[in-house]
């Protein structure tokens, strides 16, 4: 069923689900959502599965004419929504007729947002996944970004995803993206490969985010990193998150659509928990990095799945609430409100 035509796809718009698991080891990127917890919490707010696919939106400017009746959810970074020009909540999932118009028009927090539907959205498939890796031109829609005129379809049966209109995110859950970003990491894999004045500057002074950031990593400006002993390693795996340091001293930490092996020294890893606050850092933010232990990354990480798992054991709408229909001048949306 359809679902949503691209008026205007912005700046970057993509298909991203929680990535192409299983074949780096063939040299495919993971790819995936930059922010995959606000992506986690848009499907379980629509009543989707927490890794199936949707929109990721960077920066304002992307506007869509939704299709069909449909439930969807907006998280991450404060674009802006708006449905037919009213602005409406992130974090909550709502009810929203066919015909309306979805538009993100101001930078107010972050740098991207997600956009669910639920049923998800419908596209082949590519190696377990639906992401889209644009360096490599396939998954999402067609190996690209999204265009203008480009139609996106949902599940034929979406309606049952209806009675999860309403859902939110508790409020002392929802991310805060404000610069500056204290991002936690653990140290390693080489840090030896570094001098301990370097290691103190690495923790103690402020980095910016570079012009020339994007999917694949940031590069960070700030004070430089000297090491013991030359940048170079014998190549191994990247993980998400690793902070590589190459001979020129600034650090680069990789992300989404990062290479799957390198052969600079790491000084340090980005914890999990972390990666979805990293991800809505822009050009200009500044960065302080923390070191903190493997328990207490650990233990970030089961708060965080508490919070999903929160979200997807909400009470289901029982049979005394219904849909009621906001007027503002015009019929706008529908959300569920109780019904006394």
């Amino acid at each position: 069923m359809e679902f949503l035509k691209i008026i205007n796809p912005g700046v970057l718009s993509t298909i991203q689900d929680l990535g192409r698991k299983g074949y780096q080891q063939y040299g495919i990127p993971v790819s995936g959502a930059m922010d995959p917890f606000a992506l986690q919490a848009a499907n379980l707010l629509v009543g989707n599965q927490r890794d199936e696919a949707g929109i990721e939106i960077t920066y304002p400017g992307f506007e869509a004419e939704i299709l069909n009746d449909c439930i969807i959810a907006v998280t991450g970074g404060d674009l802006g929504a708006k449905i037919n020009g009213t602005y409406i909540p992130r974090w909550k999932s709502i009810y929203v007729t066919k015909g309306s118009r979805i538009s993100f028009d101001r930078l107010c927090e972050g740098c991207r947002c997600y956009l669910a539907v639920g049923g998800g959205i419908q596209v082949p498939s590519v190696l377990g996944s639906k992401s889209t890796y644009l360096r490599g031109g396939f998954g999402g829609y067609k190996g690209r970004k999204l265009q203008k005129d480009d139609v996106l379809y949902t599940s034929p049966d979406n309606a049952q995803y209806f009675k999860y209109a309403g859902r939110r995110l508790p409020v002392k859950d929802i991310p805060k993206y404000r610069s500056p970003f204290k991002i936690r990491v653990i140290l390693g894999p080489q840090h030896e490969h570094f001098t301990p004045e370097s290691i103190n500057t690495f923790l103690s002074e402020p980095y910016v985010v570079g012009e020339k950031s994007d999917r694949m990593g940031y590069r960070l400006e700030g004070p430089k990193l000297e090491h013991v002993a030359g940048a170079d390693i014998i190549s191994d795996g990247v993980p998400l998150g690793a902070i590589q340091v190459p001979g020129h001293g600034n650090p680069i930490i990789m992300l989404a659509d990062r290479q799957t092996t390198g052969g600079y020294t790491k000084i340090a890893t980005v914890i999990s928990v972390d990666i979805s606050l990293l991800a809505q850092c822009k050009p200009g933010d500044k960065i302080f990095f923390e070191e903190i232990s493997i328990e207490e990354a650990h233990q970030l990480l089961r708060y965080q799945e508490q919070v999903l798992k929160q979200i997807s054991e909400m009470v289901k709408l029982s049979e005394d609430r219904k849909f009621i229909i906001t007027v503002q001048g015009e019929k706008f949306y529908v959300t569920v409100e109780e019904w006394k």
